[in-house]
């Protein structure tokens, strides 16, 4: 199945050799977000998680909507955090961004390290109805 690159100005470059979403068929696979600006390259909040995610969520909803899509269309997120003990924080700002009818499939694993010792990583599948 032929696929192509998802690209959004809005979100920050890909610090490797990936795109920021996939688009195969009517499924888009939004890469791994952290809090980077896309303006400045810069990671925002300085260690603050409830910072971070927010940027994160910004970030993700820049790259879906470069593939036309919104947050109702996201069917699974991965979240990767460097201290589950943040979770709670985390999980509030994340969920505040669903409507509780659509809101997807998930996991959310503590790692060891992330890109750029972030606090918080999310990537997401969505898929266009």
């Amino acid at each position: 199945m032929p696929h192509s690159v998802v690209y959004s100005a809005q979100a920050p470059a890909p610090i490797g050799p990936y795109s920021q979403a996939v688009q195969a068929g009517n499924t888009v696979y939004v890469s791994g977000q952290i809090a980077l600006d896309a303006t400045t390259g810069q990671l925002v909040g300085d260690g603050d998680v409830a910072q971070e995610t927010h940027q994160v969520m910004r970030n993700m909803q820049a790259v879906l909507q470069a593939a036309g899509l919104t947050l109702r269309d996201v069917v699974k997120c991965s979240i990767f955090v460097k201290d589950l003990g943040n979770f709670g924080t985390i999980n509030d700002i994340y969920g505040s961004y669903f409507e509780a009818d659509y809101a997807p499939a998930r996991e959310t694993v503590e790692v060891s390290r992330l890109p750029k010792d972030v606090q918080v990583e999310i990537s997401c599948v969505a898929v266009k109805g």
